[in-house]
């Protein structure tokens, strides 16, 4: 039985798949290896690049586009050499040497690197090695390097120069093409000579890159296609609202579209049995697991967070600041990532990574407050948000100064505290939606209340708004326009309950002129409003 794949290249008899080659322009890659070209493929981790390089190994073997020899590497081995380049170097020839045996059955190189490297040193052994190595058979050698971003310093820079010295002598005497593959466009490296003590463009030492392509999302129409793949095998449709929910989820991320519908048919048990369709609920419960177990995926990505080019992008998103002054270096590193999206203005890349970023920002702070969610559920089990809001104005009055200096994020650190409070109380039983981006002004966060066992015909389901802002200019103005766009937020959410809270950062002015609580009505619906 086939399955969505959520590790590592995906294998067509195994998993559910769009075929790799499709999701690239393979007439335009097959030019650039015609024409002799090296070039580089890039894109954010776990978005499918390894089986495109794979299949593109396989057809070039095959036979169908041409008499080619063709090998895949991974060079990430040589990461643990870090900027030893004798080490390193040794590790890509051994690996290099590997892949020929497995893939060409042939052991040109077993001899050939060893004594490249004794007669030339590191710095010239995979040039010396490549040569003898093309020539050696008269078929061209092409050449796909997988992770080459993550070598480090003088061995990234070593590897770099060495296929761009060799270049001259292609087809013959050096590989036909290479192909780069990583994270990021080798145009963007910024790499550490320790040797050199400077700092180096990628550009420049690899100044013989004809093309950067880039591999991204699924499309709605692959998404589509995926998920059919299962309902063809199995008998077990999607509804159309749980395909809804997987395509506004992901917008396409192919890890986080694969780990959902692998939780929600698979893993979850409920999901395994195909009489049922899979519904927008599966998809919700797969998606709060995804989050709450911080699958590496995930770890990894909000491990970013705590660098600083990342954080200057990723805060005034998150205070909804007028403006970015991130770098563009700084914008493009983070697009590389896959954290934000590739348009202007920048925008978290999905809502999924949208609720990953301040809870993975919040994580310790909620693991410290001493809240319980049972004092803020009356008995028909709703979230008295009056009450909880009422706790938090106390506690931001008295703790706020201490925990948003905790916070790597200061200018949202405010937000930032709200959001863990209501999360540590929410997580019991409900779940909370975020938006937030450049020039919005504010976050808006939606509460879905599920009152278990509430009893009664309606739909026992409570949707309530909460808007933060902070204080700009008069506070009557940005009260008069935060009350505007929470109750427009509510009629879009269908939330029968909104809440607008003004966060106060100036300095030196008296907690008694901060704090209050008023009510306000709005075309027919009453906002609670908050000052912190």
């Amino acid at each position: 039985m086939r399955k969505f794949n959520t590790e590592g290249p995906v294998v067509a008899d195994r998993h559910y798949c769009i075929p790799p080659l499709e999701r690239v322009d393979l007439d335009e890659v097959l030019g650039l290896i015609r024409d002799e070209r090296y070039f580089v493929l890039h894109g954010p981790r776990q978005t499918g690049k390894t089986s495109t390089l794979l299949a593109l190994r396989d057809l070039l073997n095959s036979g169908a586009e041409g008499d080619f020899r063709c090998i895949y590497v991974n060079v990430e081995t040589a990461q643990s050499a870090r900027e030893n380049v004798g080490a390193a170097m040794q590790a890509v020839l051994a690996a290099l040497a590997r892949q020929e045996r497995i893939t060409l059955h042939a052991r040109h190189l077993q001899d050939i690197w060893r004594e490249a490297l004794a007669d030339t040193g590191p710095h010239e052994a995979l040039q010396e090695t490549l040569g003898r190595w093309a020539a050696a058979d008269a078929r061209p050698l092409v050449l796909l390097i997988d992770e080459i971003d993550m070598l480090i310093g003088d061995t990234l820079l070593a590897v770099l120069r060495q296929l761009r010295a060799g270049y001259p002598n292609r087809p013959r005497d050096y590989p036909q093409s290479v192909m780069l593959c990583g994270v990021r466009d080798v145009r963007d490296y910024r790499i550490r000579s320790s040797a050199e003590n400077t700092l180096i463009a990628g550009g420049s030492a690899f100044n013989i890159r004809a093309e950067s392509l880039r591999l991204g999302d699924f499309t709605e129409a692959e998404l589509r296609a995926l998920l059919t793949q299962h309902t063809t095998e199995t008998g077990q449709p999607f509804s159309a609202a749980a395909v809804e929910a997987v395509w506004t989820g992901t917008c396409g991320q192919p890890w986080l579209v694969n780990a959902l519908c692998r939780r929600a048919c698979f893993d979850n048990k409920a999901g395994r049995d195909r009489a049922r369709p899979i519904e927008v609920d599966d998809i919700v419960d797969a998606r709060e697991h995804l989050i709450r177990s911080r699958q590496v995926h995930l770890d990894q990505l909000a491990d970013k967070l705590q660098e600083d080019r990342v954080r200057r992008v990723i805060e005034p998103l998150l205070s909804g600041a007028g403006e970015n002054r991130s770098s563009s270096r700084d914008l493009e590193y983070v697009r590389d990532l896959g954290l934000i999206a590739r348009e202007d203005p920048p925008r978290v890349a999905n809502p999924i990574y949208a609720e990953v970023v301040p809870r993975e920002l919040t994580y310790a702070v909620q693991a410290t407050l001493n809240q319980d969610a049972a004092w803020y559920v009356d008995a028909g089990n709703r979230l008295d948000v009056d009450k909880l809001l009422a706790a938090f104005q106390a506690f931001f009055r008295e703790h706020s100064e201490h925990w948003v200096e905790r916070f790597d994020y200061r200018e949202a650190g405010p937000q930032l505290l709200l959001q863990a409070f209501l999360q540590r109380i929410v997580n019991s039983g409900g779940r909370i939606e975020r938006e937030y981006g450049l020039g919005r002004g504010r976050t808006d966060l939606l509460v879905v209340w599920p009152r278990q066992g509430a009893g009664g015909p309606q739909d026992a389901t409570d949707r309530i708004v909460i808007e933060c802002k902070v204080l700009h200019g008069i506070l009557e103005r940005t009260i008069a326009e935060g009350l505007v766009q929470t109750a427009a937020y509510m009629d879009r959410c269908a939330a029968g309950e909104g809440h607008l809270v003004v966060f106060d950062r100036s300095e030196g002015k008296a907690w008694e002129k901060k704090i209050f609580r008023r009510k306000e009505n709005v075309n027919g619906r009453t906002i609670a409003v908050w000052g912190m």
